[in-house]
């Protein structure tokens, strides 16, 4: 329970970030740290490291921000510190990436495995175990993650950013909230956002409306890239989200347990998009203690509280 309230008052409202999060009590953070060696702020990420070095390497949570794609920021990592506080053994890093107004896709994905390979590379400068990297993200964030998670050692979204092309980009596993999984699939499913506006965020990414980027869209989205050695899966979600549907999830769950893909799908009661619970904290906790320390934990799936 003491995990439980420091994370729940560490959890914002998105639209409420609007400041540098600061280290919690027992962290440093160190600031701006550029993972590509361009110079772009877009391109750079923050890690809150204990100050106490302890015998073992920290395993990492990693926090990609949500935004459409087209707002957000590294910035904005409360979410993360309520994850990594409280007398967990982890340390943390939040990542910025090019906004879709800046570059189109995979250049998102391209900066989010050169951060991941950047952090593999430093692991011992920092006292972090390379082999115990969790990511986390909601929204566009979660899409994002999922892409990290599915995604390890497919080519053509590796990419040739960074000094350390050497590195894997794989992670171990993924929290994924809230996020899209399958474009082909949006539409037509209670969400707000048209996936054939031309100004829509979806389009700002792949370049154009769905019906005329299919081929983009589909080379976008998570579920087509999946093979049985990818990442375990934790995905949040909730019932009455209006912005990324709530079947986004289901389709999303049902295919990586059909490809032998540890799945877990935790559904917000009357949850919209974005929510927090006791409950779902505690499952998220839960997750990152199998798979970063390797307790033999009970995560149970299906239905949790929205508030």
């Amino acid at each position: 329970m003491r995990y439980l309230l420091l994370f729940a008052l560490s959890f914002p409202l998105l639209a409420q970030c609007q400041k540098v999060t600061p280290a919690p009590a027992g962290f440093r953070a160190l600031r701006d740290l550029d993972y590509v060696g361009s110079g772009n702020a877009r391109q750079m990420l923050d890690l809150y490291l204990p100050e106490k070095k302890g015998e073992k390497p920290n395993p990492l949570v990693v926090y990609i921000h949500g935004g459409g794609w087209q707002a957000g920021s590294k910035d904005e990592a409360d979410v993360l510190v309520g994850l990594i506080k409280g007398n967990t053994p982890y340390a943390g890093a939040s990542l910025n990436y090019r906004l879709s107004q800046q570059a189109q896709w995979p250049a998102q994905i391209h900066d989010c495995k050169a951060a991941i390979r950047w952090l593999r590379a430093h692991a011992e400068e920092y006292h972090l175990d390379p082999d115990k990297i969790a990511v986390f993200g909601i929204s566009a964030g979660g899409h994002l993650v999922s892409m990290l998670g599915v995604t390890g050692g497919v080519k053509e979204l590796e990419g040739e950013l960074g000094r350390h092309l050497e590195q894997s980009s794989r992670v171990s596993c993924v929290l994924d909230f809230c996020g899209p999984s399958d474009f082909l699939t949006f539409g037509g499913k209670g969400s707000v956002i048209d996936p054939d506006d031309p100004q829509g965020p979806l389009a700002k990414l792949i370049g154009g409306p769905l019906k005329d980027r299919r081929e983009e869209a589909r080379k976008a989205s998570p579920v087509s890239y999946l093979t049985q050695d990818d990442a375990p899966f934790l995905i949040i979600h909730g019932d009455k989200d209006n912005i990324v549907p709530y079947a986004q999830a289901t389709e999303f769950d049902t295919a990586l347990k059909a490809a032998h893909i540890p799945s877990i799908l935790l559904t917000g009661t009357d949850g919209g998009h974005v929510f927090l619970s006791g409950p779902l904290v505690e499952r998220m906790y839960a997750f990152n203690a199998r798979h970063l320390q390797g307790k033999d934990v009970q995560i149970p799936g299906g239905a949790v509280p929205s508030k």
